[in-house]
């Protein structure tokens, strides 16, 4: 399967090593490359490192940092940079800001494929 979107660096951010291979693997399978991390820390130290990062893809759920907390960091470094929340609960942080796209787990290839397009529209001037 192949997105019609312009291929991306996405980061990729969820503690469960075999989630983040399963989302890795669909990104790649869409064009897209990726870079990982397992924790919201690491996160912030790659999105330092690599100003040509496109996507931020997070869990919410993570020890010591939620991917809402890493979205909120983010946003102060990085403002433009379109973010997805990925959850499998429903009660996400009201505090969120309107321009994060949200994503249910779990979650297929059309799924993701159809959330980075709304997220890449989100945010405008992210190019």
């Amino acid at each position: 399967m192949t997105s019609n979107m312009r291929p991306l660096l996405v980061l990729a951010v969820d503690d469960d090593v075999l989630v983040l291979a399963g989302t890795v693997s669909m990104l790649e399978d869409l064009g897209h490359s990726v870079l990982t991390a397992t924790s919201g820390e690491e996160a912030l130290a790659l999105i330092r490192r690599e100003p040509d990062i496109s996507l931020l893809l997070t869990d919410q759920v993570m020890p010591h940092m939620a991917g809402s907390k890493l979205i909120e960091q983010l946003r102060q470094e990085r403002p433009k940079l379109p973010a997805i929340l990925a959850s499998g609960y429903a009660d996400l942080p009201a505090s969120l800001l309107p321009h994060v796209t949200r994503l249910a787990k779990p979650f297929d290839q059309d799924q993701l494929m159809a959330t980075i397009a709304r997220a890449m529209d989100v945010v405008p001037g992210h190019a």
